[in-house]
């Protein structure tokens, strides 16, 4: 059976530089771009997912954005199934799909597989997810690290879901992964973004200017009046939920910005510690492994050029050496 193909990764945490080196990338060959981003999915959720600018989006192709209605799930699941579709699209019309996002559970469904899920009693299954609905997210959070000693967090949806397979199956979600999963539509090539902490916290604030700026709040208020309920998902996520408290009187209105500002930071740090420790090296398809930790302080058209230079060297066949005439 031949080998799932190559695709280069670029993960890291939030405002780390990921988009401004996709798209150095996209200016020097034909590539798509495959959005693993949770909160991307969603339409018309632009100012606080950080989707890529209009301008960019004109120039190179996406897939992943836009996919959902607020309030509608998107599970990593459901990714990995239309992902590994669009990737093989991008293919077969001679472009280079290239992963860019920031949650890990899409990435690693995409690129490991998802694992085969035994039947689960329908009612039973509606049951718990009323139950789950009405648990505060620290609470799921509580429940889910209880049934699955190995639950790496990620949210209500996330947090439920492991409570779900744990009492449904009687194991836990990460035995399920480790295993009974199938094979992945991919094997990754990771480029892994960081950035100083001090740095990385400058590059948050600035952003979260720029969104609130950029009319963050009134994004909300239309979703909302559409409409979708305060606590659905795509409005779950950080600078939403904050945003949504606000307009409820929950939060003091200058205390906005600060309060997404310090959420954004804590976000980037589990991403940051997520794929310190999930990512998988094991060399697929490289003569350096399969994880390449770059530090993103240097401007995003150097750093593209070293990585185009180095995806080349292990994917483009070397040239004969002449031999003697």
């Amino acid at each position: 059976m031949a080998q799932p193909p190559l695709v280069p990764v670029i993960v890291g945490p939030t405002g780390v530089g990921k988009t401004a080196v996709a798209a150095a990338w996209a200016a020097l060959e034909p590539i798509t771009i495959v959005s693993a981003d949770a909160r991307q999915a969603y339409r018309g959720l632009d100012i606080g997912t950080a989707k890529p600018p209009g301008a960019l989006l004109a120039r190179v192709p996406h897939v992943g954005l836009d996919v959902v209605e607020p309030g509608e799930r998107y599970s990593a699941g459901r990714f990995a199934r239309d992902a590994a579709a669009w990737l093989a699209e991008i293919r077969s019309a001679g472009r280079q799909p290239v992963v860019v996002g920031g949650t890990g559970f899409y990435v690693r469904a995409l690129a490991e597989g998802l694992f085969h899920e035994p039947p689960l009693d329908a009612g039973r299954r509606e049951r718990l997810r009323v139950w789950t609905a009405r648990l505060p997210v620290t609470r799921l959070a509580h429940w889910a690290s209880r049934l699955d000693r190995r639950f790496a967090g990620g949210g209500r949806q996330r947090a439920a879901r492991a409570i779900e397979v744990a009492l449904l199956t009687g194991r836990g979600l990460s035995w399920w992964q480790e295993h009974a999963r199938a094979t992945g539509s991919m094997r990754p090539w990771y480029i892994h973004l960081t950035l100083p902490r001090d740095v990385l916290e400058r590059r948050i604030a600035d952003r979260v200017d720029t969104m609130l700026g950029a009319g963050l709040v009134d994004e909300v208020r239309r979703t909302l009046g559409r409409p979708v309920a305060p606590d659905a998902p795509g409005l779950d996520g950080v600078g939403y939920r904050e945003v949504v408290a606000m307009l409820a009187g929950r939060l003091p209105e200058r205390e906005l910005r600060d309060a997404i500002v310090v959420a954004t930071r804590r976000y980037a740090k589990r991403q940051e510690t997520w794929f310190r420790n999930q990512l998988r090296d094991e060399g697929r398809g490289t003569r350096e492994g399969s994880i390449w930790t770059l530090d993103a302080t240097e401007a995003p058209t150097v750093l593209t050029a070293r990585i185009v230079d180095r995806w080349h060297a292990f994917t483009r066949p070397s040239s004969p050496v002449p031999g003697p005439v």
